[in-house]
């Protein structure tokens, strides 16, 4: 496994645990399917297969999604936010993104909307 490239490590900032939230958006609908979270080892790991890692913070592991549910995230672009404190994973989803089963994990409620 490589190691992350010194220049991109520098530009995040991670959290006190070595985390960077990581929102995750469907190839071209823009539909923004999930938020998850990476250190720089599960942005490695992404870079090197194309397939979406993630840092698990309540398992305390890392977790490849679709391994066990199959509906994968192939990552198609990564990039980097103006303040280097969150990453967006542009991907072509398989089946649901949400463990839930749900296509998207924002299809449940509804907290506020503003009409016209």
């Amino acid at each position: 496994m490589s190691q992350l490239d010194p220049a991109i490590h520098d530009r995040l900032r991670h959290t006190a645990e070595g985390l960077v939230p990581v929102v995750v958006q469907q190839q071209g609908s823009g539909e923004v399917l999930m938020l998850a979270w990476v250190d720089d080892e599960a942005l490695v790991r992404t870079i090197d297969t194309g397939r979406a890692t993630y840092w698990s913070r309540s398992r305390r592991e890392y977790w490849v999604k679709g391994d066990t549910s199959g509906h994968e995230q192939h990552v198609k672009e990564i990039r980097l936010d103006c303040d280097g404190d969150t990453l967006l994973f542009v991907v072509d989803q398989v089946g649901a993104a949400c463990h839930t089963g749900d296509h998207t994990c924002f299809d449940a409620d509804v907290v506020h909307r503003v009409d016209g």
